[in-house]
This record gives structure tokens, sequence and C-alpha cells, in this order.
């Protein structure tokens, strides 16, 4: 059971590979989506395009690994898309409180710069996902009334 202490920061350039080491696995091995990291370019150049307006990326690592991601995509209007947020399997649950670490720093952020409103998309398939969102003040809307500026992902 992993013990080491968890720390948040912001995503740097150098991160990419173990951003990517993160994310594809679990999408791929867990989630079964056949998706590749040139599927996803927003991964390739992570500052221009989170780091944009009131945006962010967050990783949080244990003894300088990374175990978890979150993304936070300006979308205009004092709102933001939630994206990219993954957890390596041993570090999930309240006891690690990684999910929870890295929401809050989002969630302290864009508050901080003004927006109003965070979406974010998930599928029906991922029902630990939804009582997390849900547990923190997220409540389910249709795609339909998703902002036009909301990314929906393509898989």
């Amino acid at each position: 059971m992993p013990e080491a202490p968890i720390n948040i920061r912001v995503a740097l350039p150098h991160d990419t590979r173990g951003i990517l080491n993160v994310i594809l696995p679990i999408q791929r091995e867990e989630f079964g989506i056949a998706i590749t990291a040139a599927d996803q370019p927003d991964l390739q150049d992570i500052l221009s395009f989170y780091h944009t307006g009131n945006g962010g990326f967050w990783i949080a690592t244990a003894e300088s690994k990374i175990v978890g991601t979150i993304g936070l995509k300006d979308i205009g209007n004092a709102q933001g898309a939630l994206r990219k947020m993954f957890v390596v399997a041993e570090y999930r649950g309240k006891e690690h409180g990684v999910a929870n670490s890295l929401l809050q720093t989002l969630l302290e952020h864009a508050y901080g710069q003004g927006l109003t409103h965070i979406f974010l998309g998930t599928t029906d398939k991922f029902l630990a996902a939804h009582r997390f969102y849900e547990k923190n003040g997220f409540v389910e809307i249709a795609k339909a009334d998703l902002p036009p500026a909301f990314p929906v992902m393509g898989r």
C-alpha cells in the first residue's frame, strides 16, 4: 500500500511522458478505449492547450512518480471544462485522497480566476466517477445542455 506523501503541482513540459504513462493504460486497459497519444493532441502540448486563459493542468506525485492528473480548459464565458482526471489504481480511494486533492486544486484555481461553472463529460460506464463527482457537488445535465464551447470527446 502506498505510503509516500502526495504532492500536487502544476504540470510542466517535461512531465508529458509521465502523464501519458498514467492516462493511456487507464484509457486502454481499464476503459477498453482504443486510443493513442496521437489521438489526444492536448497532451502533446499541455501548456498551449490547458495553460491559456483561466485553465491549467496539475499532476499528483508520490516519490516524484506521477500518480494522477487533472486538467481545466477555459471555454470562455466564465466557464471551464474539467478534463483528463485519472488516478493510477493503487492510489485510488479516500484513504489516499489523490482524486479529491486534484479536484480541490482545480476548483480553487477555477473559482479564484472567476470561473462560475465547471463542466465535465463522462460515460455511463464510469459509475465510480459519477459518484465521486456527485459527492463533490456536480450535477448531471443532458449533453444538449452543455455550452457550445464544451470540447466533446470523439471516443
